[in-house]
């Protein structure tokens, strides 16, 4: 298993965990809520990788890509808004080695807190950022295609 940094590259390897994820995990949403919602949230555009205190990484097993994950830090506060591993993979560690990877990179910044944001009726979710330390300290709400649905806020103090 294999923990880099991602590239340009990647975009095309990421959408399609992040597709492949969204239809196993989101049976609240409709598979054409799903497409649009990947289409648009994982690109290059979304997940600029220059952009001061982005972290974008992925896993890749095999020679094929298998997961990631993305952060953003700013000042004292670290946001994951993104961690995913295709259905295929999940259970193998593959989570845990990119948050494994991701928090000595936010180690590195100013930031004295990790946030992680998920559906509110992700279980899978809860239970792998809970078993990482991570506590549910907020909610809020996510808008998706005019739809607004329950987000769950986790915090992990470094």
């Amino acid at each position: 298993m294999n923990v880099r940094s991602a590239t340009e590259d990647d975009f095309d390897a990421i959408t399609a965990v992040a597709r492949a994820t969204w239809h196993d995990t989101y049976d609240e949403l409709d598979a054409e809520t799903i497409d649009d919602t990947v289409d648009a949230w994982y690109t290059d555009d979304s997940m600029p990788l220059e952009a001061p205190g982005t972290v974008v990484l992925v896993c890749e097993r095999d020679d094929e890509l298998v997961g990631f994950t993305h952060a953003v830090a700013q000042g004292e506060t670290a946001d994951v808004l993104r961690m995913y591993v295709h259905p295929d993979h999940q259970g193998e560690g593959v989570g845990s080695a990119l948050h494994e990877r991701l928090m000595a990179t936010l180690e590195e910044t100013e930031a004295e807190e990790v946030r992680s944001f998920d559906f509110a009726f992700n279980d899978a979710s809860r239970r792998f950022y809970e078993g990482l330390g991570f506590e549910q300290t907020d909610e809020g709400e996510v808008e998706i295609d005019g739809e607004y649905y329950p987000e769950a806020v986790y915090t992990l103090e470094l």
